[in-house]
């Protein structure tokens, strides 16, 4: 599995603070809602050049990794440093 820690960001000033890819204002949700609406991750690339295919399984890492239990994008610390 990929790391996801390379590809997704947290930052206060962009989109609420919510998870995003490298720091571009698209975030995680936006990418998973693209491929739950029947997306491929290479349409995706096609429409958002700034994304890449490594970028769309980061975000697929990570809404596997927020799924687990004890998962440190779930547990009570802040999300600025379960993303350390």
């Amino acid at each position: 599995m990929i790391d996801y820690r390379q590809h997704i960001t947290l930052e206060a000033d962009k989109r609420g603070g919510k998870p995003c890819v490298r720091g571009l204002r698209i975030a995680v949700h936006d990418v998973l809602g693209w491929l739950a609406a029947g997306m491929t991750p290479d349409d995706i690339v096609h429409d958002y050049p700034e994304l890449t295919l490594d970028d769309v399984r980061a975000c697929l890492a990570w809404s596997a990794s927020s799924a687990l239990p004890n998962s440190p994008i779930t547990s009570t610390s802040s999300p600025a440093s379960a993303m350390r």
